[in-house]
């Protein structure tokens, strides 16, 4: 071979890993589209498991836009009704109790597959200290799971790193959608 040709190969080479490694990026970006439903969200904190202050078992729903688009919602399942259904005569205890029990927010996201990390852009949430923020997620897909870890953060005092297990609601998708995740 000529040392053009080797250089031909060499490159033709790097932009076919190049490709695939855009490929596998993409395809990982991809297993994120869709709605997921909140199984669990346990809190790590000093090499124990305990739940978070939503209780044992959380409500909740995450969703991926192809746009790059999310949103979350979580609530406490066990969320008192009020007195009234109109939301103007909540009492003081009532509004606080709904929004201790409920969270939410929502804006864009930007997925970092080399570093298993997907960043949310708050735009809207329920904490109004949020708006603006981001907030880091490290992320695991196992079947149709989807694990998202906080990095380590301290809170009242300790160490602590949450822990939110997501299972795909399929039938949103197409079949042939879901068989390719």
């Amino acid at each position: 071979m000529t040392p053009a040709e080797i250089e031909f190969v060499q490159g033709s080479s790097w932009r076919g890993l190049a490709r695939t490694n855009r490929r596998s990026a993409t395809s990982v970006k991809e297993k994120f589209i869709g709605t997921w439903k909140l199984l669990s969200w346990k809190i790590e904190q000093a090499g124990e498991l305990i739940d978070s202050s939503f209780g044992p078992n959380p409500a909740g729903w995450i969703m991926y836009q192809r746009d790059g688009r999310m949103s979350v919602n979580i609530m406490r399942s066990d969320r008192s009704k009020f007195a009234s259904n109109n939301l103007t005569e909540a009492t003081s205890d009532e509004i606080k109790s709904g929004f201790e029990g409920y969270f939410s927010y929502c804006g864009s996201y930007d997925v970092n597959v080399p570093k298993g990390f997907i960043i949310h852009h708050l735009e809207l949430s329920a904490f109004p200290n949020w708006v603006g923020t981001d907030q880091k997620r490290y992320f695991e897909f196992s079947g149709d799971r989807l694990t998202l870890k906080t990095p380590p953060l301290t809170l009242s005092g300790r160490d602590q790193v949450h822990r939110l297990i997501w299972e795909r609601l399929s039938w949103f998708l197409p079949r042939a959608m879901r068989d390719c995740l």
